[in-house]
């Protein structure tokens, strides 16, 4: 026997459906396009199956991913990806993020100067997997007037003569190859509204990196570290309006910065090329001398602790620069140094730390293990900062004696207003 209740409500939730379907039919194609582009590939190009007008609204979607992880040989991936950038349609695609594979890539040409005649402005190439043979990206990339971001990952930027991006703001480089130095070089400062740019580099890249831009506001370089040992690798920084700068870097002997904003941001990790630091060594006391004028204008540091102890020790030679706008210093990650003895530690002196530093520094944050010299920076810090609002002790409790650090809170502060605040890690 038929439930005819049943039946009622089934025809009624198709006719609903039915209806709903017919509704978003009948919304013009950019706003469907628009909808579109908020799904994934797999789904705004499974939409093509509805009916005969949504068979190719997929392919005028402003917004787009490709990956080649998506399709089951190399062969589709690339005969969708001819179909997709079809130079027909020379207005549609604004936002790409495309992945490919270590494969021959001459598809790659086409494709990106089908997007530069599209007006791209928002564009991410990755290549995926190991390999050593990197893909270069075409010439007509260089000379996008509408790229507003720039992504590339494990690329090779081939050296030309001519490069205009009047529109970048935004280039994020992961570990791309260079032919030259001046290839990255003439990249950089032919973007004239360039802001935000962060680079990582190859191992074995010994490169000096150059980076001049009158518009650049965010800087951060990464480098771990190379096979090459015959190079003076380095960074040079010529950006006059920077307001914040992160460098990690574990090769560079050479960094030069020139003249950072008063208000700037400032995150260092690295070791000018020593791994221990030698006064007879000329060149590398030269290098820190000219990384220390260039930065004594930041506000807000942060340093790693073997970086700390560098400059430490080339204060003994020489007096450090005026930090008259620091207000804030965070020392991170303190070296376990067995070769030093409790005596050895305890006769580290700190009368070298500038007098105006300590009138204009206000927050202090500190990792802390428990050893002689991070004991005696605290009590100094606490007991001749004129200006110190907040001391942040981030302490290991399975290796600090506390009775020692208890003893340090009951330092009287030169500040009245200076608040110790302790935290586990």
């Amino acid at each position: 026997m038929i439930d005819r209740g049943k039946t009622k409500q089934a025809s009624s939730r198709r006719l609903n459906r039915g209806l709903k379907e017919y509704r978003i039919s009948q919304l013009p194609d950019p706003l469907i396009c628009h909808v579109l582009s908020l799904l994934s590939t797999k789904e705004a190009v499974g939409t093509s199956i509805l009916s005969t007008r949504w068979r190719n609204l997929w392919l005028w979607v402003h917004r787009f991913e490709l990956s080649h992880w998506e399709f089951l040989d190399f062969n589709a991936f690339v005969s969708f990806g001819n179909r997709y950038f079809d130079s027909t349609r020379l207005s549609c695609i604004h936002n790409l993020k495309l992945t490919i594979d270590e494969n021959e890539a001459s598809y790659l040409t086409p494709w990106i100067d089908a997007l530069v005649k599209s007006k791209i402005q928002h564009l991410c190439v990755r290549r995926t997997g190991g390999g050593s043979s990197f893909h270069e990206m075409p010439l007509s990339l260089y000379v996008c007037e509408t790229l507003v971001s720039l992504k590339l990952v494990q690329l090779t930027l081939v050296d030309t003569e001519f490069v205009s991006l009047p529109c970048l703001k935004t280039m994020h480089l992961y570990n791309n190859m260079y032919p030259k130095e001046t290839t990255f070089e003439r990249l950089v400062s032919s973007c004239p509204v360039l802001e935000d740019l962060m680079i990582d580099v190859l191992r074995n890249d010994a490169k000096v990196y150059r980076v001049h831009s009158r518009s650049l506001k965010r800087l951060r370089f990464l480098r771990s570290s190379s096979l090459q040992s015959d190079s003076v690798p380095g960074v040079v920084i010529d950006a006059p309006l920077l307001c914040s700068l992160r460098i990690s870097d574990g090769v560079s002997k050479m960094f030069i910065v020139k003249d950072m904003k008063c208000n700037a941001k400032l995150d260092i990790s690295f070791d000018f090329g020593l791994e221990a630091f030698d006064e007879s060594n000329v060149s590398s006391i030269s290098h820190i001398r000219n990384f220390l004028s260039g930065i004594s204008r930041v506000r807000d540091m942060t340093i790693s602790a073997f970086t700390f102890e560098i400059i430490h020790h080339y204060s003994k030679l020489e007096p450090l620069p005026r930090f008259d706008c620091m207000t804030r210093l965070d020392v991170i990650e303190l070296r376990n140094d067995e070769e030093m003895h409790p005596r050895e530690m305890n006769q580290i002196s700190f009368s070298s730390v500038p007098v105006c530093l300590l009138s204009s520094l206000e927050f202090v944050d500190f990792a802390i293990w428990g050893h002689f010299p991070e004991m005696k920076l605290v009590r100094y810090l606490l007991e001749s900062s004129t200006s110190l609002k907040k001391l942040t002790l981030n302490v290991n409790h399975d290796s600090i004696d506390y009775d020692i650090f208890y003893e340090l809170l009951k330092i009287p502060r030169r500040s009245t207003i200076c608040e110790v605040v302790v935290v586990d890690f």
